[in-house]
């Protein structure tokens, strides 16, 4: 039904205006969210959506619309209000043409139930959440999302696919002290609300009575949601082809420019990331290295910036990609050995992986979270943020009390570079982002200085 509409698209286009280059992605997303909140569900949320969006290229001039209007009348008049605002456009000389007839690698199949889960399923993860959290105040949520989209162009290029992906995100509370608990899985029956119940509980509890710690420069094990805001940061502001091109990322390419226990690869047709194989400008996608035991060797290109960049498209494409670039989608953080998938690379279960860490460190943090970041200088990559949901103080390879929460100032690729990497973990985590429309995984990291640069008290 989504490629119909697609293909209906682009023919209403030829149709009105045969010169014109267009291109059209259908998407029906159905989004739904049982939220919770005091150990109660307050909250049960859904949304489907089919909405299509037309780019085009016309007398030299590219324009761009949208729409949920999907009958024949609203496809007309998408087609007709893009073609109106064609020729009130700019010239667009960069204007890197359609992509040509290219095979798509089929998806993964959709595990149904995750697809189609209902307010039920989600509510029993909710349940054993707050069970094993013991009679810990509880909030967070359960989601599931699924897509179907499609692709089509003038040029022939056209393709579909299907994904899914359910969530858990969720605190137990003990006094003011929080733990957290996040996860991302293709398949609903594998997210086991007690396991993560349990574990944000314990943290809370840990938690309890927090000492203040004088800034300064600590090594660090952090857990996989704190690396999560590594990786998107990284992804976003680095692994970028637009920012590249125009000098505001740090990314030299051929340089070894992380610690050699590092790998970063972005892998959409993994059977566990919930990717798709295309991207919004219809370039099939692959699994592909940017950084290969610690050599950055590759970035994320649309069709613009790799015109710009004299190279070819590596299907990182997005909606309003023009303005801010390509962006990985599916980025995971291996130990530099790679190979295999993604499954086979994990090791024993987070918390043991964890504890793994901690065990080597003389004297350093033990950090859960890190939130409210923001990107001081993009060059570097320096970034500010906040310690949230607990933060301990490890002594001798043993935690040994909470510490209150941090600011910390730190360029990323510093924290990631050559002899800076003390460890990897072995187990990877995939952490949702967005609201469960994308997700990186991520193991816990040893890291030999984080610059903590305030305190509760100042």
């Amino acid at each position: 039904m989504t490629l119909d509409t697609a293909a209906a698209v682009v023919d209403l286009v030829r149709a009105a205006n045969p010169g014109a280059e267009a291109e059209v992605v259908v998407e029906t997303a159905e989004h739904a969210l049982t939220r919770f909140a005091n150990s109660y569900i307050h909250q049960n949320v859904a949304d489907a959506t089919t909405s299509v969006r037309l780019r085009l290229h016309v007398d030299g001039r590219t324009a761009a619309g949208s729409s949920t209007v999907t009958d024949a009348d609203g496809l007309r008049g998408l087609v007709d209000r893009t073609l109106a605002a064609a020729a009130l456009c700019p010239p667009d000389p960069q204007w890197p043409g359609l992509t040509r007839p290219l095979p798509v690698t089929d998806a993964p199949a959709v595990d149904e139930e995750t697809a189609a889960a209902d307010p039920a399923a989600r509510a029993a993860r909710v349940r054993a959440f707050v069970t094993a959290a013991g009679g810990l105040e509880t909030a967070g949520y359960c989601s599931t999302t699924s897509w179907s989209t499609a692709f089509a162009n003038s040029a022939g290029q056209s393709a579909a696919a299907r994904s899914a992906l359910a969530a858990l995100d969720a605190i137990a509370r003990d006094g003011l002290a929080d733990g957290v608990s996040r996860a991302a899985t293709t398949r609903l029956s594998e997210l086991d609300g007690a396991v993560h119940g349990e574990r944000a509980a314990a943290k809370a509890r840990a938690s309890a009575g927090p000492q203040e710690l004088a800034p300064g420069r600590y090594e660090v094990v952090l857990e996989p949601s704190a690396v999560m805001d590594l990786l998107s940061l990284l992804s976003f502001n680095g692994f970028n082809g637009k920012a590249v091109h125009e000098r505001r990322s740090f990314v030299e390419l051929g340089v070894a420019q992380f610690d050699p226990s590092v790998s970063l690869v972005d892998d959409p047709l993994d059977a566990a990331a919930g990717g798709t194989p295309f991207d919004v400008e219809g370039t099939p996608k692959r699994r592909l290295t940017f950084v290969d035991a610690g050599v950055s060797t590759a970035v994320a290109h649309d069709r613009r910036s790799a015109a710009l960049a004299g190279t070819a498209s590596t299907g990182h494409a997005l909606p309003g990609g023009a303005a801010f670039g390509a962006i990985p989608l599916n980025l995971h953080l291996l130990a530099a050995d790679g190979g295999g998938s993604l499954t086979e690379v994990d090791g024993p279960p987070a918390d043991s992986a964890v504890a793994d860490l901690v065990a080597k460190v003389g004297r350093g943090l033990l950090v859960s979270d890190f939130w409210y970041t923001r990107v001081l200088d993009p060059r570097s990559l320096v970034v500010t943020g906040l310690t949230r949901n607990g933060v301990w103080l490890i002594e001798d390879g043993v935690v040994t009390r909470p510490v209150q929460n941090l600011r910390f100032t730190q360029s990323y690729p510093q924290a990631l570079g050559p002899d800076a990497v003390l460890a990897v973990g072995t187990h990877a985590t995939l952490i949702p982002i967005g609201w469960n429309v994308m997700a990186y995984r991520a193991p816990a990291l040893r890291l030999a200085s984080w610059n903590f640069t305030g305190n509760a008290s100042g």
